[in-house]
């Protein structure tokens, strides 16, 4: 991930997207194609419309759609976000609306949402999603695996997680273990072959 953003240039070997070199992409166009999804989301004290787009670049239909669809604001009462699961998600009424220092007035799910959103209005091509739903509980999180897998089918996404059914119908998997690669396959083959990632399946099919 650090690599992939350019904050450490590889020594060996290159990254490519669609076939270019990320060493020879501007940081600013390189970074503006990827987006973040942390454990902890980031907010900062202000409105929703600062924390979705502080450079003021989108029309306001533009966020409002945006948190339409990842369940924040309903635009109607057939909006799409009714199939969503309950999160007590449906918070926003204005652009206006008031964001508290680090979004404390926000659930973590909702905070995690609107980074989500922003995402999203970026139109991120690569998304990085980093132990993205660790610190909320499990209804929390399958809500927000379907918005992710709803809104980002054009995106590549790239996942760390420890909660093995967040990743499973990924197409390939990385198993990582003491800083190393040990596998890497498409799930159904990993589970085939045995293994670290078999294991770490039946453990958490033990605990559930």
């Amino acid at each position: 991930m650090i690599a992939l953003m350019r904050i450490v240039d590889v020594t060996e070997g290159t990254i490519k997207i669609d076939g270019t070199d990320i060493s020879e992409i501007g940081l600013a166009r390189l970074r503006r194609t990827l987006a973040v999804i942390p454990q902890d989301p980031v907010l900062f004290s202000g409105s929703v419309r600062s924390n979705l787009d502080p450079f003021h670049e989108y029309e306001d239909d533009a966020l409002l759609d945006i948190l339409d669809r990842v369940g924040l604001y309903a635009r109607s009462r057939t909006s799409s976000t009714q199939s969503l699961p309950s999160l007590g998600q449906i918070c926003i009424r204005t652009l206006t609306d008031v964001i508290a220092e680090g979004g404390i007035n926000f659930s973590v799910g909702q905070r995690q949402l609107l980074v989500i959103a922003r995402a999203l209005l970026r139109g991120a091509k690569i998304v990085i999603m980093d132990e993205a739903t660790a610190a909320v509980d499990a209804g929390t999180d399958a809500a927000i695996q379907k918005v992710i897998r709803t809104e980002f089918t054009e995106a590549t996404c790239i996942t760390v997680a420890h909660r093995i059914n967040t990743i499973l119908d990924s197409d390939y998997i990385l198993v990582m273990s003491d800083g190393k690669a040990e596998e890497f396959d498409k799930p159904d083959m990993l589970l085939k072959k045995g293994g670290l990632f078999r294991d770490l399946v039946r453990a958490s099919a033990d605990n559930t």
